[in-house]
């Protein structure tokens, strides 16, 4: 697991190796191991290293002798190295140690910009070209999304050949002397109505994410072409739910760091959880330690009991993080800054302080239970959906709860102004509901509609790019079983019955998982937010200070006064609905000031 970056552009100069310093400054906390940034006439490719897999090998970016002139580098793990290295060694390719990404320069060399197809993992890769007559630059995300590349392309750049740059996190690709800091005049809109950024946009103009599953290949003088490949096709699945998922879950419990596990207290994690501590017991290896976050105090909705039994009926070493509410102002800077961009779940939070306590206590590798909800049909939502009569306006009532602030809320919160706009231009909620309409007309049954824009679309926008960053915020590789090939075929392939409401997996943790946890009602780990913005709770102030009419009067969106008295209805009767919103606009607005310093270089320390 690493951080990499890099510039390509035809014909100009050498980069500035200040610039790429400071690039790769931004997003050392994810790679503490080691630093190499090469570069030459036009080009800049590095990384800053987590060293995983072969710590003492793999130095980045790869580079393999008998292949001059292709460069390698890595985030993430290939989970097929093994298999693959077999491979090429056979077609007579040699490698110096058994780092999963030293293999990349020779699959490249074999299949070209196809060679992503051929990798079983999480990954985002950057190759780089440098023969004579085939010089071009690739990059390639894993199937699901859940490393992503964040680039920028300047058409005039490098003395009008075009420059293309990337880097794993926006703050980094900041970094860069000529990607402007911009944000999209509809990034408030999407934040409210999506609660993140939408799709393949970030909340900066120019800054683009790869979608999951694609490949960008960049030329000289000319913009990255991007195409989606065909998924990954691995070996079949093979058994029952509780079989593909033990299966995934011991694949990614084997590391050469130490591994824990987050433990929520929910189905998902639980799981996940329960598999990796049963294979700790059957090969007699020390047991597997488990992470739960707790904040001090008496707040609602603790999921503290429910995560204490998942660790007793698994036999765990339990830790329980309890955090300070009083230090959750200063979490949140922190969280805005990592991500680069807003994010309206206060999970981040929650995310950000867990994450920190697995690195103080020594590990590496976390596993955990992000995406079962997406693949086997868990939300609300979803269940509303697929129960709504014929002429029911579903996608309408999907799209709103997504959102932050429903529809006609956020139109009553917008100035006239930006409502125009906002009806001129389309919502990210538009596009949603016209996404999902499109896809039953088109013959698609609702429930698999669903699967679909949760998988491609929301899932790696809202919630991997978000345990991306803040797990690598701590030098943390967050490794995700459900988000793995063969968990996403067969939980496609199930019938539909076995997937709504995530039967499929209350059956394959039966005997796993305590009664408490199965059959408790569904809650998301998160942070009591209500409650922390009601009277005399410790983000008041910070959400008062965000929300102040001289501040939202000078953004030109939001109606200040209509705010003030949303924040008032709120503290005379505390609502999760009404907190959610006005915690949107507040990190909306922390944003908005913490982006504009992004242009001077930052420190490392996270």
């Amino acid at each position: 697991m690493c951080r990499i970056l890099g510039s390509f552009a035809a014909g100009a100069d050498r980069p500035d190796p200040a610039e790429l310093a400071a690039v790769s400054a931004r997003q050392r906390h994810g790679g503490p191991d080691e630093h190499q940034v090469l570069s030459g006439p036009g080009w800049s490719l590095g990384c800053d290293r987590l060293a995983v897999t072969d710590p003492c090998g793999g130095t980045q970016p790869y580079r393999l002798p008998h292949l001059p002139g292709i460069l390698a580098v890595l985030n993430g793990e290939i989970y097929n190295h093994e298999e693959l290295r077999r491979r090429l060694a056979a077609r007579g390719h040699r490698f110096p140690d058994r780092c999963d990404g030293t293999l990349l320069p020779a699959l490249y060399a074999e299949y070209g910009a196809a060679f992503a197809e051929h990798l079983d993992g999480m990954f985002a890769v950057a190759v780089l070209d440098l023969r004579p007559g085939s010089t071009q630059l690739v990059l390639a995300v894993d199937d699901m999304g859940m490393k992503p590349v964040h680039f920028h392309h300047d058409p005039y750049g490098a003395n009008g050949a075009g420059v293309t740059r990337f880097a794993s996190e926006i703050p980094a690709l900041l970094a860069f002397e000529g990607v402007p800091i911009a944000p999209r005049e509809d990034a408030l809109d999407t934040l409210l109505a999506t609660r993140t950024s939408y799709a393949t946009h970030t909340a900066l103009d120019g800054v683009g994410v790869l979608p999951p599953g694609a490949t960008a290949v960049v030329r000289p003088g000319s913009a990255p072409v991007v195409r989606r490949r065909a998924p990954h096709a691995g070996p079949r699945p093979v058994g029952d739910t509780q079989d593909v998922l033990r299966h995934e879950v011991r694949r990614l419990a084997t590391a050469d760091a130490p591994v824990c596990a987050i433990t929520s207290g929910g189905l998902d994690s639980g799981l996940v959880t329960a598999l990796a501590a049963e294979q700790r017991r059957e090969t007699d290896a020390p047991p597997l330690h488990t992470f739960h976050l707790t904040y001090r105090g008496k707040w609602p909705d603790s999921e503290a009991a429910y995560a204490r039994a998942v660790a007793r009926r698994a036999r765990t070493v339990h830790h329980e993080v309890s955090i300070d509410p009083d230090e959750i102002p200063s979490l949140l800077t922190r969280t805005v800054r990592h991500l680069g961009q807003p994010n309206a779940d206060p999970i981040a939070l929650s995310t950000y302080a867990l994450f920190r306590a697995v690195h103080e206590n020594g590990f590496t590798v976390a596993l955990a239970g992000d995406g079962a909800d997406e693949l086997f049909g868990g939300y609300d939502r979803m269940r509303a959906a697929l129960a709504a009569p014929p002429g029911v306006d579903w996608a309408g009532a999907y799209a709103d709860a997504l959102s932050a602030a429903p529809r006609l809320l956020r139109e009553h919160l917008y100035t006239s102004s930006y409502a125009a706009f906002i009806a001129d231009h389309g919502s990210a909620a538009d596009r949603v509901e016209g996404e999902l309409r499109s896809a039953e007309a088109a013959g698609t049954d609702r429930a698999t509609a669903m699967s679909a824009f949760e998988t491609r679309r929301r899932l790696p926008a809202y919630h991997l790019r978000r345990v991306d960053h803040l797990s690598m915020a701590w030098a943390v590789e967050a490794r995700l079983p459900f988000c793995q090939p063969s968990v996403v075929t067969h939980a496609r392939e199930l019938p539909p019955e076995a997937r709504h409401g995530k039967r499929a997996l209350y059956e394959a943790g039966a005997e796993l998982l305590p009664a408490s946890v199965l059959n408790r009602p569904k809650q998301p780990f998160t942070l009591p937010i209500a409650a922390m913005i009601a009277p005399g709770g410790p983000l008041l102030d910070t959400v008062r200070e965000l929300l102040s009419p001289a501040r939202l009067v000078l953004g030109g969106k939001i109606r200040a006064d209509r705010v003030n008295r949303l924040l008032a209805r709120h503290l005379e009767r505390p609502n999760q609905h009404i907190a959610l919103a006005l915690w949107a606009l507040a990190v909306h607005e922390l944003w908005t000031e913490v982006v504009q310093g992004m242009r001077i270089p930052v420190g490392c320390a996270a």
